[in-house]
């Protein structure tokens, strides 16, 4: 069965200290709530680095995801890659594969993230056995 899920989450991201500083890295969590045809919350971690140019950075990150997705309850796994060239961005946000449990195992996907007027909101391309 291949599905769409749309709609907005709010995202909360709190620095970690690390034991050592890396120079340009940074780590934050990421605690999200997610409205509308996913209705849950996710808790992530996300390492970041910086460079001597100007708006040219990457991230990676790792987040559970737990709720409904179209009626189905479960949890999932999302992994973001992430970097900015020059102001240029490029995400590819995907579900790992085999992390779907409960109505959700067989779960595959991508997520692309919107931004605009201050609110986020998600565009979930999906596929779920039968």
């Amino acid at each position: 069965m291949k599905g769409n899920a749309t709609g907005e989450f709010e995202v909360t991201l709190l620095p970690l200290q690390d034991d050592r500083a890396i120079p340009l890295f940074g780590r934050m969590t990421i605690d999200k709530v997610f409205k509308g045809d996913l209705s849950g919350t996710s808790q992530g971690q996300m390492i970041s680095t910086g460079t001597a140019v100007a708006n040219s950075a990457g991230y990676v990150a790792i987040e559970r995801v737990e709720g409904l997705l179209d009626g189905r309850r479960g949890t999932f796994v999302l992994q973001h890659n992430a970097i900015m060239d020059k102001g240029v961005g490029t995400l590819n946000i995907v579900v790992v594969p085999d992390s779907g449990t409960d109505e959700l195992v067989g779960l595959t996907g991508k997520l692309i993230i919107t931004r605009a007027d201050g609110k986020h909101s998600y565009d979930l391309e999906y596929e779920l056995p039968e």
